[in-house]
């Protein structure tokens, strides 16, 4: 069963393709100290807005400083924050969507209402109002998703969770006397956590989105740090003569994104047992 998985893994070429471009992006941002050939933040404004060369192979923006350098501590920044957010998000969200499917009752209908209160604002207003409020910091950028981010984990878990919980193996667990932790830490979590993952890499592209929007506007990461949305919104007064200095944090974006689009469509196709 196990080498039919794999075999299913490789002959799927937009898997392997987006496996490969996810793992190259990694491997950037955990290594961008020594890729980067200049200090993505070193300001020199006798070299601003250089053609590429073989000194600044990306050029330079209009502060003198490394584009390409820019670009890959932006991998770092963007790639990192998205995974920070989904990881706080999934693990809270298996909290409280494993504790109120579970357990049913009045504390299932509290966090209930509480999801729906959430999911009746957009994401992105919702992260702005939040932002708006707590101020334009890293920290708070961070926040402001993972509390907009949860609430679907909760309720997909929550709704796994019911129908689980109503499984005859699970019944014959209960009856045998197998307590409620070890029954969802050993019978439940290990069938709804591959439905999360498949979900949460379709997610992330929307997080990578949302960061780089809100720092597009001003109001995520904040300068002198190396971020794609906020490389966008530093050049875009100088579209006209230099495209360039958009198109590439545009480039890269629209590459993560997809590849990790691609990744969750892959892993859904491959998990759903009614695929041909």
């Amino acid at each position: 069963m196990v080498k039919m998985d794999r075999i299913k893994i490789f002959q799927n070429k937009l898997l392997v393709l987006s496996l490969i471009v996810i793992f190259i992006m990694i491997m950037i941002a955990i290594f961008a100290p020594i890729l980067a050939p200049h200090d993505p933040n070193l300001i020199d404004l006798s070299n601003k807005l250089k053609e590429p060369s073989l000194t600044f192979p990306l050029g330079t923006d209009h502060l003198g400083r490394c584009v390409l350098s820019r670009i890959i501590y932006g991998t770092q920044v963007s790639i990192g924050a998205a995974f920070l957010v989904m990881g706080i998000s999934i693990f809270i969200g298996i909290i409280i969507g494993t504790f109120a499917g579970y357990k049913g009752g009045w504390i299932d209908q509290v966090f209930m209402r509480l999801c729906d209160v959430l999911l009746s604002f957009p994401s992105l207003v919702l992260s702005l109002a939040l932002i708006g409020i707590l101020g334009p910091t890293f920290k708070n950028l961070i926040i402001a998703l993972v509390i907009v981010q949860w609430v679907p984990y909760a309720r997909m878990i929550r709704g796994l969770m019911l129908v689980m919980k109503e499984q005859h193996f699970i019944m014959a667990a209960k009856i045998a006397g197998t307590t409620d932790t070890i029954i969802i830490i050993r019978h439940m979590l290990p069938h709804i956590l591959p439905q999360v993952l498949v979900f949460a890499f379709l997610d992330i592209g929307t997080v990578i989105l949302h960061i780089s929007g809100l720092s597009f506007l001003g109001l995520g990461i904040q300068p002198p740090t190396a971020e794609w949305g906020m490389m966008i919104n530093d050049s875009k007064q100088f579209l006209r003569n230099y495209p360039s200095l958009m198109l590439y944090p545009g480039m890269m974006i629209m590459l993560v994104v997809m590849s990790f689009n691609l990744l969750g469509d892959s892993l859904r196709d491959l998990l759903d047992p009614t695929h041909k």
